[in-house]
Parts: structure tokens; C-alpha cells; sequence
């Protein structure tokens, strides 16, 4: 069923165990918007737990090293694209036309299911089974096990993608009593070719941070919509050329946002890509000394990703750079990273990212700048991004200081905002409350 309460006007006070996996920071991020459903704000690790037996833990940190290695092996000329283009054929997405069953099983979900049926995971599940609350978790594996150790309350898989492969449907779809959170409309209809009954479907939206939407009214996310049009639309002309809408969705734009254009690049999980932030940095280097342009580097929780934005942006001739209009943000303990990520989001007028679940911050009135995806997954957020207006594939990194300012001359950095705004669902986080509230 499409779930479309998106207006309530109270979160849900209802409690439900938040389990993820510490394997990246898609599953993660999910999970840490989501935990204020969890006793004491505590979001729960299916492959790091107190107690967890050594048997699982072993399991976990093979998977976990294989997923980092491969991930960085891709960066290897020639050698390195076969091993990852292999690895991804493993979990790839199905063309979606022509419509057809695609509930058949594949090698990867059966070896899934034959390890927990030998008892991965199980300690958890019965672990959780004392408090009697929903478990809802981001991370299909674990609502398999979930299932499978007979976990007596509702379970609920939240999508963190724009299409999802075979993989998150359980080997017997029909009879699963698995509820999903559907991220997108395509995500809710995959997962009926997929075999799963209708009724376990909701479409929910991805859940953002609550911080920076402000409740049903959005008073925050309006705010900083409108200092953010200041600075995408420098010469007026999207906004003059309508109007209307803005006016209607968003109140009056102000002349100046009093902050230069800020831009936030951010690398992923295994800190891949980091070397497209410091090209950023060199391109607009005049720019930002002239107070132009500011550029935020996103280093996730990696010291080694923090050293190497902090040494190369001194070769730059950024001695200061936490003064020089350039800032580095980094923290040790993920959910401080994400907190800071979420609070300079505010202040972020372009997002410049992999198209990976921050895909779906471009509800945030945010337009993104897609570098390369990788993987399957990141393929179709990339066409889903391009199909709703709200972002574009980055031009050559070395020559952002041209191109940059071609299109924000042109007002399409204002219109992509916009467009991610009146698009892409932004009550996801509020839709999931209410869901468990309705459903306990």
C-alpha cells in the first residue's frame, strides 16, 4: 500500500529497535536518522555488538574487508575495473521494462540464506526478542535473519537506494512478513516484481535529517532554501523567471545570503574519490581567497582521508585552512561525523558527490554534482537524479573555475534546487514514524 501520510503532525512516540551494519555509510547514515525510534537513541550493529559470538564476528569483518578492498582495488588501471565489475555483476539491478517476474533467486541470496540458516546472526535476534518493539533496520541482511530466528514483532526494511537489485527480497517473497519502507516509486514497484505482496510495501520517502526540515511546516529547510537561491541565483534570473512558485513554496528570496557559494564535497565510506576534493580546491583556489567561493571537504571518519585533504590543501598554499575558506570536516566517532555533516549541510549550496543514498539530500532543495558513480546501485540514483532535474554529471574537476560559473550564471544550480525541492520526497524520516506508531 502507498503510504502517504506525510503531514502528521506529531513523530511517532512509539519505540522500535534501529539495526544496521557498520560496513560503509549508507546503512549507517539510514540508521542515524531514524534513532529516535530506538531505546535511548541507540542504534544496534548486527556485526559489532557487545557479546557477539566469534564465529559471526569473524564473518562480518571477512565481508566487511572484502567490500573496503574492492572498493579501493577499482581505482587499479585496467585490473582493478574487471575485479569490482565482477563483484558488482554479483548484486546488479535487473532492466525494470519489459515487466516481468523477477521473484527467482539468485547465487548470492541462497548463499546468504545458508549461512543463516547455520545460525548468522541468530544470537542478535534472540538477543532483541526480550523487548517486545518492531525492529526496523536499513540493511536487508538483517531483516532476513530476523525473519528467519522468528523475530515475533513487525520487521521493517528501509530502501536506501533509487532502485534496489534481487537481493532484498527474501528467497520466498510471497510468504515473507518483511515490511518495506520504499524510498522511490520504482523501488515500490521493483519490489512487487520481485514477489513481494503489495501490502508489505509502503512508500515512505528516504528518511532525512530532522534538523535540517523542521517539522511538517519545513520552517527550517524553507530558511535555508531561500539564502541558498541567493547564492545559485546571483543575476536573478530563475527566480524573476518564476516568480510565482517561488513565491508560493518558498516566501521572499533575499538579495544576498551574506556567505559565499559554498560547496560541499564528500567522499564515500572507503574514501574513494578523495582525490576529486583536491582538485575542486586547486580549480577555485583564486576564487575562494577572494572570499568568492568557500569549499567544504567531507573526510567521513577516515584519519588517513583527513591527513590527506590537510596536507595536500598546504601544498596548495592553504596553510590555514580552516581560515582560508576552506574547511575539512572529519570526526572520529561516525554519528559526530554525520551530525557535523548534517549542520554544514545548512550552509551548503551545492552538494558534489558519488551518487550514493546522499542521492536523496537533493530533497533538501540541494542540486547535486554527480562524480562517478560505482557500483549498480549508484547507476540508477544517478539516472533517478538526472530524471527529476536535480543534478549533473561533473565536467572535468582541473576546470571548475569555468564551468561552475557558466551554469550558475545561467540559473540552472537555482533551478536544479528547486526542482529537488518540489520533487523528491523530504518527509521520509516523519512517513517512517508514523508507520511504526500505526503499526506496533
Amino acid at each position: 500500500m502507498k503510504y502517504n501520510d506525510a503531514m502528521a503532525k506529531e513523530v511517532s512516540e512509539g519505540k522500535a529497535w534501529v539495526v544496521a551494519v557498520s560496513m560503509g555509510y549508507g546503512h549507517q547514515r539510514t540508521a542515524y536518522q531514524l534513532r529516535d525510534l530506538s531505546p535511548g537513541k541507540e542504534v544496534v550493529n548486527v556485526n559489532d555488538y557487545e557479546g557477539i559470538p566469534q564465529k559471526d564476528k569473524e564473518l562480518w569483518t571477512t565481508t566487511s574487508h572484502i567490500y573496503e578492498f574492492i572498493s579501493r582495488f577499482k581505482r587499479v588501471p585496467v585490473i582493478g575495473s574487471g575485479i569490482f565489475n565482477l563483484y558488482d555483476r554479483l548484486q546488479r539491478i535487473l532492466s525494470f521494462y519489459p515487466r516481468r517476474d523477477l521473484s527467482r533467486s539468485n547465487l548470492g541470496l541462497r548463499e546468504i540464506y545458508k549461512r543463516i540458516k547455520k545460525g548468522w546472526g541468530k544470537d542478535l535476534i534472540h538477543r532483541l526478542k526480550i523487548k517486545k518493539i518492531p525492529l526496523v533496520t536499513p540493511y536487508f541482511v538483517t531483516a532476513f535473519m530476523a525473519e528467519e530466528f522468528n523475530y515475533p514483532e513487525n520487521i521493517f526494511c528501509v530502501t536506501a537506494d533509487a532502485d534496489v537489485a534481487r537481493g532484498w527480497a527474501p528467497l520466498n517473497p510471497k510468504k515473507t512478513k518483511i515490511k518495506y519502507c520504499a524510498s522511490t516509486k520504482r523501488v515500490f514497484e521493483r519490489l512487487k516484481l520481485y514477489g513481494i505482496e503489495e501490502e508489505n510495501i509502503y512508500l515512505t520517502g528516504y528518511p532525512l535529517p530532522k534538523e535540517n526540515i523542521g517539522g511538517v511546516s519545513m520552517k527550517i529547510l524553507k530558511e535555508d532554501m531561500r539564502l541558498r537561491l541567493a547564492n545559485l541565483d546571483p543575476t536573478g534570473k530563475y527566480t524573476s523567471d518564476h516568480a510565482y512558485i517561488i513565491k508560493e513554496t518558498l516566501g521572499k528570496i533575499p538579495k544576498s545570503s551574506g556567505r559565499p557559494l559554498t560547496i560541499l564535497f564528500s567522499v564515500g565510506g572507503a574514501g574513494a574519490q578523495k582525490e576529486i576534493g583536491i582538485k575542486i580546491a586547486r580549480s577555485l583556489k583564486e576564487d575562494i581567497k577572494k572570499e568568492k567561493v568557500k569549499v567544504i571537504l567531507s573526510a567521513g571518519t577516515r584519519r588517513e582521508t583527513f591527513n590527506y585533504f590537510i596536507n595536500e590543501l598546504r601544498q596548495l598554499g592553504f596553510d590555514k585552512p580552516f581560515n582560508d575558506g576552506i574547511e575539512v570536516i572529519w570526526d572520529a566517532n561516525l554519528w559526530d561525523y554525520f551530525d557535523r555533516f548534517d549542520k554544514a549541510l545548512r550552509n551548503t549550496d551545492i552538494l558534489w558527490t558519488k551518487p550514493s543514498e546522499l542521492s536523496f539530500y537533493s530533497a533538501l532543495g540541494i542540486p547535486i554534482i554527480i562524480a562517478p558513480p560505482i557500483g549498480s546501485q549508484e547507476d540508477f540514483n544517478r539516472e533517478w537524479l538526472l530524471g527529476i532535474g536535480s543534478a549533473m554529471d561533473q565536467y572535468d574537476p582541473e576546470y571548475t573555475h569555468e564551468w561552475l560559473f557558466d551554469y550558475l550564471a545561467d540559473g540552472w544550480f537555482a533551478e536544479a534546487a528547486v526542482r529537488g525541492f518540489l520533487e523528491a520526497e523530504k518527509m521520509g524520516t516523519y512517513n517512517i514514524d508514523k508507520l511504526i506508531k500505526n503499526n506496533p
